[in-house]
Parts: C-alpha cells; structure tokens; sequence
C-alpha cells in the first residue's frame, strides 16, 4: 500500500486482527476514536451553507467600504495548498525499509520453525529412556567416560546434585 492510499483510507479490523500489544491496540482504538470524530466534524462542516450574501450587508451596513473590502478578501481567498511530496517520499522510504525487514524476520521465523520442528521430530523419533543402554548414552556423548574416571581417581563415588533432584535412596 503506497503513503497516499494510506491517507486516505484505514482498514481497522485488518489492523486490529494483526495480534497487537493491549497498550498498542488501546493506542489505535483512541486514535481511531479522535479520527472517526474529526472525520464527523468536518463532515458537518462540508454539509454547512457557505454563502454569503454581501448584498445584504450592503443594505443593513452603513460603512458599504467594509463590505467590500470583506467580499474582496472572501473572494480572493484560496486555501494553501502543501506540497506532501517530500512527506510520502519518506514514508514511501520508511514502507519498503519496514517490508524488507518484515521479510527478512519472517524468513529468520520460518528457518527457527523448522529447526523447531526438526527438533521436535527427533525428540519424537528418540527411543524411550528405559531402551538406551550405558553404550548408547558413551557413544551420545564421548566426554563421559573421561569424567567418571577422573571421579573415580578423586575417589568421587556421588554426582553433584543428584541427591538434591532424586532424593537420597540410601538405607543406612
């Protein structure tokens, strides 16, 4: 959507399906609120009679310079007219900076989904902690053997903080 379609149209309910933070969503409902109320004034204002009818002041003022001092100044006037073109260049810039970065988080998602997904396969596929014999877990992982019998040289025979996750099973 380009900075000028933008500006003249809001589509709300696409913004607030979009899963906003409740501080974000509170934000654009008041927002939406303050603009439904302008967009209503000024509406209103659209619908008003804007004639004047100078040949009435002309008869019930004494002072007729005044009167067409004011009916040259209404006359005359014309609103200024901004040039927004700097202002949707940015925003324009500022959109595709966004898109980009958009994409490129999606991308980054998608590649952490699926290794979530792969990890999620594996600990599926994985055979039950029963089935793995003393083989299995040394060949899972080789630095094992190494620390038991450093333990052993210490004449170490507990593992720290076994006792503190399964409890103490001794008799004695």
């Amino acid at each position: 959507m380009s900075a000028r379609a933008a500006v003249t149209h809001i589509d709300w309910s696409k913004l607030a399906s979009l899963g906003l933070k409740k501080d974000t969503q509170a934000a654009l409902t008041s927002f939406r609120k303050r603009y439904d109320e302008l967009k209503r004034n000024v509406d209103a204002l659209k619908e008003q009679k804007t004639d004047i009818d100078f040949a009435h002041y002309r008869s019930v003022l004494k002072n007729k310079s005044v009167v067409e001092q004011a009916e040259k100044a209404f006359t005359g006037f014309s609103p200024v007219k901004y040039n927004l073109a700097a202002q949707l260049k940015v925003i324009d810039a500022f959109e595709v900076k966004a898109v980009e970065k958009a994409k490129s988080t999606a991308a980054q998602l998608d590649a952490e989904v699926a290794d979530l997904k792969e990890t999620l396969s594996n600990i599926e596929t994985a055979r039950p902690i029963e089935d793995l014999t003393v083989d299995d877990v040394i060949k899972a992982k080789p630095e094992i053997p190494a620390v038991v019998e450093d333990m052993i040289k210490k004449g170490n025979w507990t593992v720290p903080g076994y006792n503190e996750k399964f409890g103490n099973l001794s008799v004695l």
